[in-house]
């Protein structure tokens, strides 16, 4: 019994195949921008230390959850109370307690981005670091640059037909290799941010900080095969 050519793994001289790769790469304005505060405090006790860390840590929540829906997500990761020891003397005698919150801010209007993080970085012993832009796993430009790679695909196996004097007559096989954010919570060293500010009294806050969003390249690759007629040769 003869198997049919479109279940081979190659082609015959009556249904010859064309296999091609399609890929696409397009670059969007990101969705959401990450940013990573540090809230720190010490103290010549571990009581002190840990009071003025909770005093500063309830801030910096209190400030952005009156944001509201611009914040779309808010984590807190680790926490620490470290002694420091003297330097000098046969004992381990400690010196102070050094205390440290980190907290995950995702934003997803950039212009209160601009705001929050000059407030945030006017605040007393609070480091700020970031922005990351990204899309979302869901962004609708995935789709768009794989349905680009699709098209390229078709459009370069057709070309190849054409050369032959044959036109494309079925597909055999698509294999996804994926479409992914070429810049995944990252940006370029230029687009970071690393600032530390105490706050006084007397100031009346700082200016919003002007934040360019950076650019994201959305990268789709996919494997092709189709059968076509036989060549003119």
């Amino acid at each position: 019994m003869t198997q049919d050519a479109s279940h081979q793994p190659y082609g015959t001289p009556e249904v010859p195949r064309v296999a091609v790769r399609g890929e696409a790469r397009i670059e969007v304005d990101p969705e959401i921008a990450r940013i990573g505060i540090t809230v720190s405090a010490r103290g010549t006790d571990r009581r002190t230390a840990l009071d003025d860390l909770t005093r500063r840590n309830n801030t910096v929540l209190d400030l952005l959850k009156g944001y509201g829906d611009p914040v779309e997500k808010l984590e807190t990761g680790s926490f620490s109370i470290t002694p420091e020891l003297t330097r000098h003397g046969r004992g381990e005698r400690i010196r102070a307690y050094h205390g440290r919150v980190h907290i995950t801010a995702e934003l997803n209007d950039f212009t209160t981005l601009g705001e929050l993080t000059t407030r945030l970085a006017d605040l007393e012993l609070t480091q700020i670091d970031g922005p990351w832009w990204a899309l979302r796993p869901t962004s609708p430009a995935h789709g768009e640059a794989r349905r680009q790679a699709v098209l390229e695909a078709v459009q370069r196996a057709r070309e190849y037909a054409e050369a032959l004097g044959a036109r494309l007559a079925a597909l055999v096989e698509l294999a996804d290799l994926g479409a992914e954010n070429a810049v995944p919570f990252q940006a370029a060293p230029a687009a970071g941010m690393r600032t530390m500010a105490f706050s006084t009294a007397e100031d009346a806050g700082p200016p919003p900080l002007d934040l360019e969003p950076q650019r994201q390249t959305v990268y789709a690759q996919v494997n092709a095969r189709f059968t076509m007629t036989p060549p003119q040769l």
